[in-house]
């Protein structure tokens, strides 16, 4: 991302004399003719309809589900009973501003039930009405109240086991949302200087209104837990950037006491103007950060790996987390570590274990659930701590992909051990689950009239290199075993990721292809979740080579055993994927069109343009200038004369994670080289698209290259 834009088209464009197309509105491209459009319109259209929860808590008891759901103006919280769930029982909460056209949003049950934080929007504030505020709803009124007055962007609240304060994690006057999927901020003055945002944990009194920070400014926070007695949080931290350090992040404790109030000066800048019984202060925590774990220092399996989900224990002793290799922060997989809250040497309880898990939760002092990708498909099980093995009374697989939160396969977890989880599989939209774990109900009914426009869904296992590999095949609609069929294969991003079945969403991805009649196979090759962290490190230093040979042996199991026409088979993936695509046509003809959504063509001079290069050291070994050769060898740029694929290319002019130079080089050299291609970018986006209008114009653009380039016979 080395470039500022300059009206409408990247500088990086005009400086090597190429030309561009606005996207600023979508409808201004041209698009082909294509004989399917009513299909793919009909498509668009169902997948705009779906309504997604995107957060499912359940209160402390197990008697009632809060669930946040995405509008076609915002977000809204209801409240459903998970015993006898109705919609005709259903309860909506709000500020009570009157508000309308906002977001309500990350319900938290205080610990007694009769609470629910939230962060919302629709405040009375007329001056920046996109700034989210802390709202807290009372069940026993059922009025809400706002707690903070704050400018920035909050996230994540979470409730003080003593139910007096409320943290949550607090960039002050953020200009983007912190991480690295999102749009990075123009190039322009010093640049790694200026402008750096960092991302702590504050919190505020419930009974004074009292604001303060708990973590220092030196200090990028990315997840965080409290402490059983409210007096510590635990927190996966590392200095700013934070979108770049969260690969070499430390696990710390960090006191929250109330300390004397510092910086008075401060209160107008995070509380605003003065506000008759407000309460609000300014304070800081009395002590600073102890650095409990730093995994680039440790000796054994988990040194230069990552962390997340520190959860502390019941009884206060240790803290719980996930290690592994990860190749994105909230993509979580890996073993379950312990660690005395003091300190100390760090145990792996799971060694060998042949999952990766993703999320963890204390049911005792002696119990963890946990929710891992087993192949693709999602187990939710306990663990007993003194020998990692599993409880089998409480277990279960689902082929689906879950959550709760934001975090990967996130579980809501009452006392009395039931849950509310959000699912979503091929077959079905996501919606919000309760109770235990082997008869959970549904909850909500927000997509009963969506029925898929795809073909079935089948679990594909195979072996290879003496890997045991897994993937997920869509039939083509209306499936006729006398035809032939043209096949598209997806690789997801990461590595260290793991395709699980999902309702598809407009933006871009594999399903959709199933509705036009192909086949869409999804593999998890080796680096991926899944399998444990053997299989997950298996493609250290080797990018591009054996989760390739797992690729195109998986599609050798295919050709043998299902009507397949190798005339039209084609390959396309983003990030991760963008790259495996751009080398896959750099190492077979075996594809017949490509699309390369964000990828990476020169791992090499990628090192020096990303913004996130801290993510490589552990799958490279070392930096592009101590080893250049290990990131020459997987570069698709240097193997360029090899391709005769058609290929598509697109990405975002804001991307951090992939930048668009690395687009722009593989596209020259294939117009160079004489080869089909085009490149398309979409201005003001990051590695995750955000613009629904340029989330429709990829996919539409995508099964239009595919329709054009692998014509039926």
């Amino acid at each position: 991302m080395l470039f500022r834009r300059a009206s409408t088209c990247p500088l990086a464009v005009a400086i090597i004399g190429l030309t561009c197309t606005s996207l600023a509105s979508p409808s201004a491209l041209a698009q082909p003719a294509n004989p399917h459009d009513a299909e793919i319109r009909s498509l668009m259209e169902m997948l705009g309809h779906t309504r997604i929860p995107t957060e499912a808590q359940i209160s402390p008891d197990g008697s009632t589900v809060a669930w946040s759901v995405r509008t076609s103006d915002g977000s809204e919280i209801h409240l459903s009973s998970a015993i006898h769930p109705s919609p005709a029982t259903e309860k909506i909460v709000d500020t009570g501003t009157g508000a309308t056209g906002c977001t309500n949003e990350q319900p938290r049950w205080s610990p007694d039930g009769q609470s629910l934080a939230f962060l919302s929007n629709c405040t009375t504030l007329i001056s920046n009405p996109d700034q989210q505020q802390l709202f807290v709803w009372s069940a026993k009124t059922g009025e809400a109240r706002q707690l903070t007055h704050v400018t920035g962007n909050l996230d994540e609240p979470a409730w003080s086991p003593d139910g007096k304060s409320i943290a949550f994690l607090f960039v002050e006057n953020a200009t983007r949302h912190a991480g690295a999927l999102d749009a990075m901020k123009p190039w322009s003055g010093v640049i790694g200087e200026e402008g750096i945002e960092v991302q702590r944990v504050s919190a505020i009194e419930l009974a004074s209104g009292a604001f303060r920070f708990v973590t220092p400014s030196n200090l990028h926070v990315y997840e965080f837990s409290w402490a059983p007695d409210s007096s510590h949080v635990a927190i996966v931290a590392a200095q700013p950037p934070g979108e770049n350090n969260w690969w070499i992040a430390k696990l710390y404790t960090q006191s929250v006491g109330s300390g004397p109030a510092e910086y008075a000066a401060d209160r107008d800048r995070i509380c605003g103007p003065p506000r008759s019984g407000t309460g609000c202060g300014v304070s800081r925590g009395t002590g600073g950060p102890i650095t409990i774990l730093d995994p680039q220092t440790i000796s054994g399996p988990l040194r230069g790996l990552q962390i997340a989900v520190p959860r502390w224990s019941p009884d206060g002793k240790q803290i719980a987390f996930i290690g592994g290799l990860m190749s994105d922060q909230g993509v979580t997989g890996g073993d379950v570590y312990l660690i005395p809250a003091t300190g100390g040497e760090p145990r792996d309880i799971t060694p060998g274990r042949a999952a990766s898990v993703a999320y963890l939760g204390w049911l005792s002092d002696d119990i963890l659930g946990i929710a891992e990708h087993t192949g693709g498909s999602t187990h939710l099980t306990a663990l007993n701590i003194d020998d990692g093995r599993d409880i089998p009374s409480a277990e279960e697989t689902l082929p689906e992909t879950i959550w709760a939160n934001e975090l990967t396969m996130s579980v809501s977890a009452a006392r009395n051990h039931t849950i509310a989880i959000i699912r979503s599989s091929f077959e079905r939209p996501p919606e919000v689950w309760a109770g235990r774990l082997n008869e959970l109900k549904q909850i909500t009914h927000l997509n009963d009239d969506l029925k898929p426009l795809w073909g079935k869904t089948e679990n594909i296992e195979w072996t290879n290199e003496g890997f045991h590999v897994q993937g997920w095949l869509l039939y083509p609609r209306n499936y006729d075993p006398a035809k032939k069929y043209p096949l598209i294969v997806e690789v997801h991003g990461g590595p260290s990721a793991a395709v699980t079945p999902r309702w598809p969403s407009v933006s871009y991805g594999g399903v959709p292809f199933s509705a036009l009649g192909y086949f869409v196979f999804m593999p998890n090759p080796r680096g991926s979740m899944g399998q444990g962290e053997q299989f997950t490190q298996a493609n250290i230093k080797d990018f591009g080579y054996g989760d390739l040979r797992d690729i195109l042996a998986g599609v050798d199991t295919l050709e043998k055993n299902l009507p397949i026409d190798k005339t039209r088979e084609g390959i396309t993936g983003w990030s991760y994927g963008g790259f495996m695509t751009m080398f896959s046509v750099t190492q077979t003809t075996r594809f017949h069109a490509a699309v390369a959504g964000a990828g990476i063509s020169d791992w090499k001079s990628y090192y020096g343009e990303n913004s996130i290069d801290q993510w490589m050291i552990p799958f490279f070994g070392k930096s592009v200038y101590d080893d250049p050769a290990v990131y020459a060898k997987s570069s698709a740029i240097n193997y360029i004369k090899n391709v005769k694929t058609p290929t598509l290319l697109v990405v975002g002019d804001r991307d951090g994670e992939c930048p668009a130079p690395q687009s722009f080089e593989f596209w020259h050299a294939l117009k160079a080289e004489g080869v089909k291609t085009e490149l398309v970018v979409y201005p003001d986006e990051g590695h995750r698209f955000r613009d629904p209008g340029h989330q429709r114009d990829v996919l539409e653009r995508a099964l239009e290259w595919f329709e054009t380039e692998m014509p039926a016979n």
